[in-house]
C-alpha cells in the first residue's frame, strides 16, 4: 500500500463521496446513500483510506452487539486496486473489531473475490447459507 495513504478509524463520511466511491468500484451509477446515518445505527466500526484528504477506500463492520461482527462494503477506488490497500483496510477493520471485544469476524463474498479474502486477508472458508428476500 502507498505509504502516503492514511487509514482512519470511524471517520466522518461524506455521503456523496462514499456513494461515488461505491459506484466507481462496483461499476454502477452513483446513487446517493445516507452512509453517515447507516453507519451510526448499525456499525461497530468502519475504516476509510485517504490520499491527500480524498477517500479512496472503505470498509465497514456491522455487528450483533455481542461477539460476532460482519465485514461489509469493502471498496477501493478502481485505479488503486491490487496495491494492498484492500488488505490493509480489512486488517485494520479486524484489529478494531478484536479491540472492541468481538471474537468472530464474518464475511461473505462472490467467487471472484475468494482469493482476496481467503489468501490475502486470512479468512477461512465456512459453510453458510443465504436467501434473497424480495425480487
Amino acid at each position: 500500500m502507498d505509504p502516503a495513504v492514511e487509514l482512519r478509524a470511524r471517520p466522518a463520511v461524506d455521503d456523496a463521496e462514499l456513494s461515488a466511491l461505491h459506484a466507481a468500484a462496483f461499476g454502477g451509477t452513483p446513487n446517493l446513500q445516507r452512509w453517515g446515518d447507516r453507519l451510526a445505527r448499525h456499525s461497530l466500526t468502519w475504516v476509510g483510506a485517504y490520499d491527500d484528504g480524498r477517500m479512496i477506500g472503505f470498509a465497514n463492520v456491522a455487528w450483533d452487539g455481542g461477539v460476532h461482527a460482519f465485514l461489509l462494503d469493502v471498496v477501493v477506488e478502481p485505479g488503486r486496486q491490487r496495491d494492498g490497500m484492500g488488505t490493509a483496510l480489512v486488517a485494520e477493520a479486524a484489529r478494531l473489531t478484536a479491540d472492541a471485544g468481538c471474537e468472530w469476524l464474518h464475511v461473505d463474498f462472490v467467487p471472484e473475490h475468494a482469493a482476496f479474502y481467503l489468501e490475502h486477508c486470512g479468512f477461512t472458508r465456512t459453510d453458510a447459507g443465504v436467501v434473497r428476500l424480495g425480487s
